[in-house]
Formats: structure tokens, C-alpha cells, sequence
């Protein structure tokens, strides 16, 4: 294949799925594949397999399940930090990459991907400063502000901040870390479903359950407006699929902001994802276009 290409690998802790692009038309996928999350060694050989097709990559953007080390001043910059999901820890993800064909590459996170994405074709096309939370397996955030993703010495992990429980909430937590103190141990999905012992897509609108998780959403979506003042918070992720879950969002928000800060238009502000689920392997590609361009 001699025509010049993205690449887009969107590591996730189950899946993989890898893809190209023409440099010309990064909206567009040319070839997608996707394989379940071996160890580090083994998932990275099908990646490789997949690029060797294609000669003339230019740049590829990767976007990883975490933790990751994103400091590129850090011995372990390019690593998969601790994590439960066996022959990862330790793993030099970037340098195998490197290792294979030494061409630019955009390290990040799997939701500063999805959250890039929404930022540039999606639901935060028309806005500077974006919150993008995504909540299915578990909970974490890519921040935008002005147009760039928002990092310290390493990604935010905005899905561990310390939560308030709803006053019918008796659940243990399922959070390793922390229990029911955080957002993640309260909101992600199989919070949901072990506390209440079945699947959240069979749980009807009208449950308790989506008090609660809209309860837990809105005091997240308070916390990262007062902290980050963003112009959008864009919710992904398999449980905001819920339909009925938004709008009690939005409810629960106000309820808990007390205008304390002006926030216009709730059905503008708070808003579900715009890209679906090409969102991550989009963000990728759009990550990979900005190296040339920078």
C-alpha cells in the first residue's frame, strides 16, 4: 500500500481495535480490525501484523486503558503503570511500538482519545474547554482547555475524586482503592449491577438505580465545573446510553449547583457523546494529524 496513512490503536482493557486512515481524510476509516486484549506481548504482535500492511504510515495516535506514565520526562514514559490486567504492569508499550517502526506516535489515554475526538468532530465541536467523562466499566475524564488536553506529571484520574453517597445508598463500593468513597467505586457499571444484583440494561427507568447514578453523575458534573469551569460536559461510555439518565443529570445538577455559578443552557452544557463508538479510534487518528502539524 503505498498511499500515506494514520494509524489509530485504541487499547482497551478487553478489545483492541486498530485502524488506518488516508492523512487527507482522517474522518474517514480505510481499514479497521479489532482482537481481544491478550498480554502485552502477545496483543502488541497483532498490532504490528495489522500495520505491516501498510509501508507509508506517517504518524499513529495510541490511546491506552490505564494507568499509563505520559510524562515524557519519566524513566517509564511510553509504560502501563500497575494494573490488574495480567502482562500489562511494567509493559513499554510505546518503545515496542518504537521498536517496530520508529515514525511519530501520540501517547495517550483511551478517554483523552474519545475526549479529542469529541472535541474536534463531536459533541464539543463548537466549544474551547471540554469535560468528556466517560462511565462504563469504569469511570475516567479527558479534560480539554483551550484547546489542549489537560495533564500534570501524568493523565488525570477524575474518576477517583471523593464522592458524597445518596442518602438511600447503603452499597459497599466497588472500588479496590477506595470503596464507595469514589465515583468510580459508586457510578461505574458493575457498581451498578452488583448492587443491585442483575444487569443495568434490564433495570427499568423507573428504578431506584438511576436516582442514584444520576445523583452520583450531577455531583461529579458540579465538582469538575467549579474545579475546571468547562463550556461542555460530554458524557460516554455504555451506561449514559440510558435514555432517562440525562435528563435526571441535568435535574440533579441544578439542584446541587444552587445557581451558585451561571450555567445557561443545561441541555447544551451537559450532553452525550457525537461520534459514537468511532469516537476512539477517530480521536487517535486526529492525535496522530496534530504531530505533523505541530
Amino acid at each position: 500500500m503505498n498511499h500515506v496513512t494514520f494509524g489509530a490503536i485504541e487499547a482497551g482493557g478487553t478489545k483492541f481495535v486498530v485502524a488506518v486512515a488516508d492523512v487527507n481524510d482522517p474522518d474517514t476509516v480505510i481499514a479497521r480490525e479489532s482482537f481481544p486484549t491478550l498480554d502485552g506481548a502477545g496483543t502488541l504482535a497483532q498490532v504490528i501484523a495489522f500495520f505491516d500492511q501498510y509501508e507509508d504510515i506517517a504518524a499513529i495516535g495510541i490511546a491506552a486503558f490505564g494507568p499509563i506514565d505520559i510524562n515524557p520526562d519519566s524513566r517509564t514514559y511510553g509504560y502501563v503503570l500497575d494494573t490488574p490486567k495480567r502482562g500489562w504492569s511494567g509493559y513499554d508499550f510505546l518503545g515496542a511500538m518504537k521498536a517496530w517502526r520508529d515514525i511519530p506516535y501520540f501517547w495517550t489515554t483511551d478517554v483523552n482519545g474519545a475526549g479529542w475526538s469529541e472535541y474536534v468532530s463531536g459533541a464539543a465541536a463548537d466549544v474551547e474547554n471540554v469535560v468528556y467523562l466517560t462511565v462504563g466499566t469504569g469511570v475516567g475524564a479527558g479534560i480539554i482547555q483551550h484547546g489542549h488536553l489537560l495533564s500534570g506529571n501524568s493523565h488525570p484520574e477524575a474518576g477517583h475524586i471523593m464522592m458524597r453517597k445518596h442518602p438511600q445508598d447503603n452499597y459497599a463500593g466497588h472500588c479496590p482503592f477506595h470503596g464507595d468513597a469514589c465515583l468510580e467505586g459508586l457510578a461505574a457499571g458493575p457498581a451498578i449491577e452488583d448492587r443491585w444484583h442483575e444487569s443495568a440494561k434490564s433495570l427499568p427507568d423507573d428504578h431506584l438505580a438511576w436516582e442514584i447514578e444520576a445523583y452520583y453523575l450531577a455531583q461529579a458534573a458540579v465538582t469538575y465545573t467549579v474545579t475546571l469551569r468547562p463550556d461542555r460536559i460530554v458524557f460516554g461510555g455504555g451506561v449514559p446510553h440510558r435514555e432517562v439518565l440525562l435528563p435526571m443529570v441535568r435535574k440533579a445538577f441544578a439542584e446541587q449547583l444552587a445557581d451558585y455559578l451561571p450555567v445557561d443552557d443545561l441541555d447544551k452544557y451537559i450532553v452525550t457523546v457525537g461520534n459514537g463508538d468511532n469516537a476512539g479510534v477517530l480521536g487517535c487518528f486526529y492525535l496522530a494529524k496534530s504531530l505533523l502539524a505541530a
